[in-house]
């Protein structure tokens, strides 16, 4: 908040607050509802879109904003924003389109219909806050590279763990030290979980069932990870990564013993990685190493130990309270706090979760058919294998068993999407762009 607030508050005193329209209005949008409209001045939630308008108008109900109004138009939500009515819509592209709003939330989970509402809000030049790493992990290069075009940022939020990841990695390069290796602290890791397995706990939180298990089924954490790899260019050990397991409330600082030194220290492009059962959970560490000796005294010295690891960890991580952050960052300093930095380093690709039978239709992340693991893309490309975020829809070709691994020579396409239409631009992108630079 150094720096943001301040200018937020300029912002506020300046009658100039920054406007923002949500899409999607579950557990979690309500929560970045909740927070702007209540704790963040110089920044107003002008819009919420949602496909069930009773959900949108819940979610201003619940910051106990009035007067809101439904629109069907993208003039009459122009009228709203001028008046300063907060607004709600069944329609996406409707805040996309819209005037006078800064930046667009995305907080459906949802991959083709996220994919929509980014690329409308890009085309209107409006600055684009993720709470989708699914989206992300799929088409997040060429989403970046829209962007980029347009001039506009696009961003994975800040407060959920990838952000809370990349915030920490900046600051631990901002001293001197490099980075080898991104961690995330888990609690749990089950891939055969299932939206019933889960049902209690999702009710106990009033959370959806299959968004809490494709936290436990490690499908979110896959994806967690890759945003981060494709970011910071880094890769993973193996498919899956290793998720180390410790004794519970073993803490993180002893990070440097779960993972391979020599791997580390060897000069390459770093590992993002989980661990499961460490203290305190759930947050985020770093591992970085320097070469300096005068350096290395000095951490030493501040109770980080000899090295030549050291484990930089950040103990929580606050998901919607720290969006409108990501947001300012965007719109007043053209930050991103979390972006592809080129092609895809790391891909979510698709495990079956049971044995499936030739002609089912695949359903979707964190449901009963499958799971993700995350992979080097370079293994995915060669082996042609099906990422998690175009899974959902297809249809298998043959019977395949528990844990195969699925490619794209395994299922029948749904016609017509957007999702599919941007992997194919995406590879022939950054395709495009090795050669240039093999050429050189």
């Amino acid at each position: 908040m150094i720096i943001v607030d301040n200018a937020l508050a300029a912002r506020a005193r300046a009658g100039r607050p920054i406007r923002v329209a949500m899409i999607g209005a579950g557990f979690m949008a309500k929560g970045v509802a909740r927070q702007i409209c209540r704790y963040v001045p110089g920044m107003e939630l002008v819009a919420i879109a949602n496909r069930t308008l009773a959900h949108a108008r819940q979610a201003y109900a619940e910051t106990d904003v009035l007067g809101v109004a439904e629109v069907g138009t993208v003039g009459a939500l122009e009228v709203c924003i001028e008046r300063g009515q907060p607004a709600i819509t069944d329609d996406a592209l409707l805040v996309c389109q819209a005037a006078g709003i800064d930046a667009i939330i995305e907080v459906t989970g949802a991959v083709e219909y996220g994919a929509h509402a980014v690329m409308e809000a890009i085309r209107h030049g409006k600055h684009v806050v993720l709470l989708n790493a699914e989206l992300d992990g799929t088409v997040g290069p060429i989403l970046k590279v829209y962007a980029d075009r347009a001039g506009i940022i696009y961003t994975v939020a800040d407060g959920d763990q990838p952000g809370v990841t990349l915030n920490l990695a900046r600051f631990v390069q901002g001293i001197g030290v490099t980075p080898v290796l991104c961690g995330n602290i888990k609690g749990l890791h089950d891939p055969y979980r299932n939206p019933t397995t889960q049902a209690g706990f999702a009710k106990q939180w009033g959370q959806n069932p299959s968004m809490v298990t494709s936290f436990a089924d490690g499908s979110k954490i896959s994806f967690e990870q890759a945003v981060i790899a494709n970011a910071l260019g880094m890769r993973v050990a193996r498919r899956g990564m290793l998720g180390p397991t410790v004794a519970p409330g073993t803490p993180v600082t002893e990070a440097a013993n779960w993972y391979p030194a020599e791997e580390l220290l060897s000069g390459g492009p770093g590992l993002v990685d989980y661990v499961v059962g460490a203290s305190p959970g759930p947050g985020v560490f770093v591992l970085g190493t320097i070469d300096d000796p005068v350096q290395r005294h000095y951490l030493n010295l501040y109770k980080l130990g000899a090295g030549p690891l050291y484990c930089f960890h950040t103990p929580y991580h606050l998901c919607h309270f720290e969006t409108p952050t990501s947001v300012a960052r965007a719109v007043l300093f053209h930050d991103a706090a979390l972006a592809p930095r080129g092609p895809m380093y790391v891909e979510v690709v698709t495990a079956a979760k049971v044995p499936l039978a030739a002609g089912q239709v695949l359903d979707g992340i964190g449901h009963y058919h499958t799971y993700g693991l995350a992979e080097n893309a370079d293994v995915a490309q060669r082996e042609n294998l099906l990422p998690l975020g175009v899974a959902e829809g297809c249809t298998l070709r043959r019977d395949v068993p528990k844990d195969y691994v699925l490619t794209y020579d395994d299922v029948v396409l749904p016609e017509g999407r957007l999702i599919d239409q941007l992997r194919r631009e995406q590879a022939a992108h950054f395709q495009t762009a090795a050669q240039a630079v093999v050429a050189q």
